[in-house]
C-alpha cells in the first residue's frame, strides 16, 4: 500500500472521531448543567443521530455510487456539518437547538460509512491493512477526551476562553473546528470517483432479487429472529450510557469526567486486539451474552455510587462494545452469504443504532426524569430576562468550587468552605449568562431545604452536602438499564440457537474483520 495513502487515510479516521468524541460525551453535561434542559430533552438532542442512523442508508449510497465522488462528499458534509455545530454550539432553544442538530447528524452520520468505503476502496489488503487504519479513529475520540476533559474541564483556562465558549460549549466549537479541517483535508483524499451505473436490467438479476429478500429470508430463521429482537432491546437500556454518563460524572464530582470516559476507549483498543481469542474460545451465544451481561455490570457498578466501581463500569466499554456490536458484525457476516452481506449488515446497524438508540434515548429521559433530587428549593423562575416570573421547585443554585461565581462567589465560599445558614442573604439572584434567565431564591426557603441537607446537624452546610443535595436519584436510574439488559440477555439465552458451524465461521471471519467496527 502507498505510505502517503495510508498516511491520509489514517489521519481522515482520526479527525473523523475526533470530532464526534469532542462533542458527544461532554454534551449532556452541558445542556442539562448550563442551559438546564430536561432529561427528556437532553434524550431527544442525543436521539438526533439515531434518526440520521436510520435515514441516510436511503439516500447516501445512491449518491456516493452513482452521482459523486467519495472524497468531495465527505468534504462538503463535514463543512456543512462545523457550520450546524457553531450554530449549535450559540443557540440555547431546545427546539432550534434539536432540529440544527438533526440537520448536523444527517451530515456527519453518513460520513462513518463513506470513510469506511474509501478506506477499502484504496487498500490494497483490507483484512490486513483496515485494523492498522481504523484504530486511528479510536485514538482520535481518545485525544478529543482529554482535551475537553483535562483543558477544557481546568478552571484555570476556562477563565481565559471568550465569554461566548466559556459555559460548556467550547467542546462544540472544538468540533465545528474539527469538522472544518476534515472537510478541507478530504480535498486531498485519494480520488474515489463513484462506481459506474448499473445497466437498467440488473435490476431484475437473479443476484437483485437475492439481495432485496436477504433479510426476510435470514428472518425467517427464528434464532436470527431472536437475534434482532435481542439487539433492538439491548440497544434501549445501552443509550442511557451515551446520554447521561457524563451527566451522572458531573454530579457526583468525579474528577474531569469527559477525560475520565476515554478509560472505555482504552479498554475497547485492548479487546479489540483480543478479539479473536475470546472469539475462537467461547463462540458467538457465549459472546453476545457477556456483551450484555457487561452493560449490566457497568450500570450496577454505577448505581453503587462508589468511585472504584465506578471507574471499573467506565472499563467494561470494552467488553460492552466489542462482545456484543463487534461479535454481532461477525456473526451476521457468518449468517448471510455473499449476495446478503451489504443488506444484512445495514438491516443490523438500522436496528441497533438506529431504532434501538432511537427510543432508547427518548425512553431514558423519560427514566431520567422521574427521579429528580429528593430535595428542591421553593424559586421565582424567569425563563429569559423579559419573561413573567413563575413559581417552580427547582434544584439549589450551583456551588462552584472554584469561589469565583454564583453563590460561592457571594458567600466568600470555596470546595472547602462551610458556612452557617444564618450567612445566607436574604434573597439571591442566580442569572443564567446563556439564556438571560434568573431564578431569585428567598432566604426561608433556602434554609428550609439546606436544613434537610445538613446530614450531620451540625447547623452548617459543606459543599459534599450541597452537591449530594443537588444530586439526582442516580441508584434508581441506574437500575432501570441494568434490570432491562438483564432480561434482554435472559431471552436471548433462552431463545438463541447457535449453530455447530457458526464458531467456526466466526472463528476464521474474527482474523479478517473484527477491525470493521463503528464508534458508538
Amino acid at each position: 500500500m502507498n505510505p502517503a495513502v495510508r498516511i491520509k487515510l489514517c489521519v481522515m479516521m482520526f479527525l473523523q472521531y475526533a470530532i464526534w468524541g469532542s462533542w458527544a460525551v461532554s454534551m449532556g453535561g452541558y445542556l442539562g448543567g448550563t442551559l438546564g434542559f430536561s432529561g427528556g430533552e437532553i434524550g431527544a438532542i442525543y436521539a438526533t443521530t439515531a434518526i440520521a442512523a436510520m435515514i441516510s442508508p436511503l439516500y447516501i449510497g445512491f449518491l456516493a455510487d452513482r452521482l459523486f465522488a467519495t472524497e468531495k462528499m465527505i468534504a462538503v458534509l463535514h463543512l456543512v456539518g462545523a457550520g450546524l455545530l457553531i450554530a449549535a454550539a450559540i443557540i440555547t432553544d431546545f427546539q432550534t437547538l434539536r432540529a440544527i442538530m438533526v440537520a448536523y447528524a444527517i451530515c456527519y452520520m453518513p460520513t462513518l460509512a463513506l470513510t469506511n468505503s474509501i478506506s477499502f476502496a484504496n487498500i490494497t489488503d483490507p483484512e490486513r491493512e483496515f485494523p492498522g487504519i481504523r484504530v486511528f479513529g479510536t485514538w482520535g475520540w481518545i485525544v478529543a477526551g482529554w482535551i475537553v476533559g483535562f483543558v477544557f474541564g481546568n478552571p484555570d483556562f476556562t477563565k481565559l476562553l471568550p465569554e461566548a465558549i466559556a459555559h460548556g460549549n467550547a467542546p462544540v466549537f472544538l468540533a465545528a473546528i474539527l469538522s472544518a479541517l476534515l472537510g478541507l483535508f478530504s480535498f486531498a483524499l485519494p480520488h474515489t470517483p463513484p462506481r459506474a451505473r448499473q445497466p437498467a436490467e440488473a435490476a431484475d438479476s437473479p443476484a437483485s432479487q437475492i439481495g432485496r429478500a436477504s433479510v426476510l429470508e435470514l428472518l425467517q430463521d427464528p434464532t436470527f429472529l431472536v437475534f434482532v429482537v435481542c439487539s433492538f432491546l439491548v440497544c434501549i437500556p445501552l443509550s442511557f450510557y451515551y446520554g447521561f454518563a457524563n451527566v451522572f460524572l458531573t454530579e457526583i464530582d468525579a474528577p474531569y469526567p469527559t477525560a475520565l470516559q476515554t478509560i472505555g476507549q482504552l479498554s475497547e483498543v485492548g479487546f479489540m486486539a483480543a478479539m479473536p481469542f475470546f472469539i475462537a474460545r467461547l463462540g458467538v451465544k457465549k459472546m453476545l451474552a457477556v456483551g450484555m451481561l457487561a452493560w449490566v455490570a457497568r450500570y450496577f457498578c454505577f448505581g453503587s455510587l462508589q468511585f472504584p466501581l465506578i471507574v471499573f463500569g467506565l472499563f467494561l466499554h470494552g467488553v460492552c462494545y466489542d462482545f456484543f456490536f463487534v461479535a454481532s458484525q461477525i456473526y451476521v457476516d457468518s449468517r448471510a452469504s455473499a449476495n446478503q452481506r451489504a443488506s444484512a449488515q445495514s438491516f443490523i446497524a438500522f436496528v441497533t443504532m438506529g431504532l434501538g438508540m432511537f427510543v432508547g434515548a427518548y425512553v431514558g429521559g423519560e427514566i431520567v426524569d422521574l427521579y429528580p433530587p429528593e430535595l428542591l428549593v421553593k424559586a421565582s423562575v424567569k425563563a429569559s430576562e423579559n419573561a413573567s416570573p413563575e413559581s417552580r421547585n427547582v434544584v439549589l443554585p450551583n456551588w462552584d468550587q472554584t469561589g469565583e461565581t454564583g453563590i460561592a462567589k457571594e458567600l466568600g465560599l470555596t470546595k472547602e468552605s462551610q458556612f452557617s445558614l444564618e450567612q445566607l442573604p436574604e434573597s439571591y439572584v442566580e442569572t443564567d449568562a446563556a439564556t438571560k434567565g434568573s431564578r431569585t431564591f428567598a432566604k426561608a426557603d433556602l434554609v428550609a431545604t439546606l436544613k434537610q441537607a445538613d446530614r450531620d446537624n451540625d447547623g452548617k452546610i459543606s459543599r459534599e452536602e450541597w452537591r449530594v443535595a443537588q444530586r439526582k436519584d442516580w441508584f434508581h436510574i441506574w437500575l432501570w438499564p441494568a434490570l432491562a439488559a438483564l432480561v434482554t440477555c435472559g431471552l436471548f439465552w433462552v431463545g438463541f440457537k447457535a449453530p455447530s458451524t457458526t464458531t467456526e465461521k466466526l472463528e476464521a471471519a474474527a482474523d479478517g474483520t473484527s477491525g470493521s467496527w463503528e464508534e458508538p
